[in-house]
């Protein structure tokens, strides 16, 4: 029996010797038909992030990138058919989670996409998102921290459940849609080439990299499950240190919102080359180069989204309306607001000028801190640290409208 277990498992790794060039190109040429258009994109990416980046002060940085970690969590699961709301999100890092089995497996596989986005937010994958170590560690990260029972895929080609191994090549063949993915032992010889191909390019390359790679690593599908969240984490890796994005705009909500657009263009990416006017690679470099357009203007598209959202009077002006409401239920107390003004200006203060600004004693003052850091749109890091503005995800709705939908009931 032993030895026949053997056998079945050398054949479920076997490598059949697949040439690599079968996931050529890796790139676009110089010659294809679209390459300017990309470039320009590519360039006119890049002006709008550094603007929509050197417009915030340093510490609403910090504030918008922890919300909107929550926001790409949640739009990322939500391509892969797991709805967890940004609120739930937020709960589940409060380690307050739902009754319900099937939700809280979710809310943990949401804190697990999150912890690995702040590693990489928090230079984790500098100079190795494009390298297999890189994609093993963030596969590895995220499986660590997932419940048992995330961690089983049906394979319906031999109709069994099949164990995900965190940060491991996958020992099966696998299809998705049409497509059928190289044979497992040819994963790392492919992987291999991967690394080689988009590790260490240039600025404008490593942009176009962000959308290349993101289709071949697909491609080649080299973990038995969760190879979709790992390519979003990887190409928004890539953009936050090539763009210096600051962590302040998604590709992943970009692509939800356009999801039906998004698999018709990768599944299109599939097809073999169609003619001779159609790139010198096994693939077609034509819908490739599509899908390449396709990313670049979702990554600007939600630029100007985020340009939108955060102009500041805009910005000032919804906190402001927000919080003269809470101010009218009792929620806030009284001057509540003159605090919240004044960290939009300023991005921080200091406890001790929090009386002048309120122009109360220290004792009102203190109150009417601690009522904005219970409503969660004032943090400190200690009880003597300086105040800064954080952004909910529970209100976020109001504060900038058309991030996430609103969370409707409990």
């Amino acid at each position: 029996m032993d030895i026949k277990a053997d056998i079945k498992a050398d054949i479920e790794t076997e490598d059949r010797g697949e040439f690599i060039s079968l996931m050529e190109p890796l790139i676009i040429s110089e010659h294809a038909r679209q390459r300017g258009e990309i470039v320009d994109l590519a360039v006119e990416l890049a002006q709008k992030s550094t603007g929509l980046r050197r417009s915030l002060p340093e510490n609403l940085l910090s504030s918008l990138a922890t919300l909107l970690r929550a926001m790409n969590c949640y739009y990322s699961n939500l391509i892969e058919g797991h709805d967890t709301h940004p609120v739930d999100i937020e709960k589940a890092l409060l380690q307050e989670y739902s009754a319900d089995d099937h939700q809280r497996n979710l809310q943990l596989e949401a804190r697990a996409h999150i912890a690995v986005q702040t590693w990489i937010d928090q230079g984790g994958l500098i100079g190795c998102a494009l390298t297999v170590e890189g994609l093993q560690n963030i596969h590895r990260r995220f499986c660590d921290d997932l419940p048992e029972n995330l961690l089983w895929v049906e394979n319906p080609v031999l109709r069994k459940r099949l164990p995900v191994v965190a940060g491991k090549w996958r020992s099966h063949d696998v299809k998705v849609g049409s497509h059928i993915a190289i044979s497992p032992g040819a994963v790392p010889r492919f992987m291999n080439r991967f690394e080689k191909s988009y590790h260490g390019l240039g600025r404008t390359s490593s942009i176009l990299a962000a959308a290349c790679a993101h289709h071949r690593l697909l491609w080649i599908h080299p973990f038995i499950d969760g190879n979709g969240r790992v390519a979003r984490l990887m190409s928004h890796a890539i953009l936050l240190e090539t763009l210096d994005t600051g962590a302040i705009w998604s590709i992943a909500r970009g692509l939800a919102r356009n999801v039906d657009s998004y698999k018709s263009h990768l599944a299109a990416c599939d097809l073999t080359r169609r003619n001779d006017l159609d790139g010198r690679g096994n693939l077609s470099e034509e819908t490739f180069a599509n899908f390449t357009v396709f990313f670049l203007k979702i990554c600007i598209d939600q630029v100007d989204f985020m340009e939108s959202l955060i102009q500041p009077e805009r910005l000032r002006t919804r906190i402001q309306l927000w919080a003269e409401e809470s101010i009218r239920l009792n929620v806030l107390p009284p001057k509540a607001d003159a605090v919240l003004k004044a960290l939009l200006y300023r991005g921080e203060l200091q406890r001790a000028e929090i009386p002048a600004i309120v122009g109360t004693g220290e004792r009102q003052a203190r109150r009417i801190v601690a009522a904005l850091i219970a409503e969660g749109v004032v943090v400190s890091k200690t009880s003597r640290a300086p105040l800064c503005l954080a952004f909910p995800a529970l209100i976020a709705y109001r504060w900038m409208p058309g991030l996430f939908p609103e969370k409707i009931g409990n």
